[in-house]
């Protein structure tokens, strides 16, 4: 909901912006504190336990830091194509990605701190609360079946993105099956959590960038 109302303004300034960046982090951190107490609450206590249902140890570091890495490099560049495409559409066909990128990611140097602690605030606590606990919830509520966990927990992820629009929706779903089945196979969501920092790090300095270039492209004067 605030999303859209941001969306709905004609223009935003960085206080703005700075604001909703803040008010993202604090409420992501709470939730993932709380969720982390809860699960060590049920684990007994035992924070290692608690730390390794919830995918916060690292049984395979090499399998680990390789499919991260790789996956990375990939929506990277998936990601720096996709911005590109964008802007070369005309403006009634750009749809709700573009419309975030141009009002909604850094425009200034004075952003991209705050920016970049909440794309680390994101690709932690998200990843916590997707791929750590409602992949484990699913996991226990399908009696270990790892195709339920994967689609639940991408599911609600993609629900939790429904700002947007449909593409954004279908993006997330899709990401968020192959960030599960990553977790799935390392035990961990340290790949996760790099892939989702460097995904979303990639949008905030490129998105602009693209509105930049589109805009020059309607108004040559503006290129000027």
């Amino acid at each position: 909901m605030r999303i859209r109302e941001l969306l709905a303004h004609p223009t935003l300034g960085a206080s703005e912006r700075i604001a909703m960046y803040g008010s993202t982090i604090a409420f992501q951190w709470l939730a993932a504190i709380l969720t982390a107490w809860r699960v060590l609450a049920r684990e007994g206590g035992d924070p290692r336990l608690a730390a390794a249902v919830l995918g916060l140890s690292l049984p395979k570091p090499v399998t680990a830091l390789v499919l991260g890495a790789s996956l990375s490099l990939v929506l990277v560049c998936t990601q720096i194509a996709s911005m590109r495409s964008l802007g070369r559409l005309p403006p009634g066909e750009r749809g709700r990605l573009y419309e975030m990128a141009a009002k909604l990611m850094p425009q200034t140097r004075v952003e991209l701190l705050p920016f970049f602690l909440l794309v680390c605030t994101v690709s932690f606590c998200e990843e916590l609360l997707y791929r750590g606990f409602a992949f484990l919830a699913f996991l226990q509520l399908f009696h270990g079946s790892i195709a339920a966990a994967i689609v639940g927990s991408s599911a609600i992820f993609a629900i939790g993105h429904l700002y947007q629009g449909r593409r954004g929706i279908a993006t997330t779903f899709v990401l968020g099956a192959i960030l599960a089945g990553m977790r799935a196979v390392t035990g961990s969501l340290a790949p996760c959590i790099l892939v989702h920092f460097v995904v979303d790090f990639t949008a905030g300095l490129t998105g602009p960038h693209s509105v930049l270039r589109a805009k020059s492209a309607e108004d040559p004067a503006t290129a000027a």
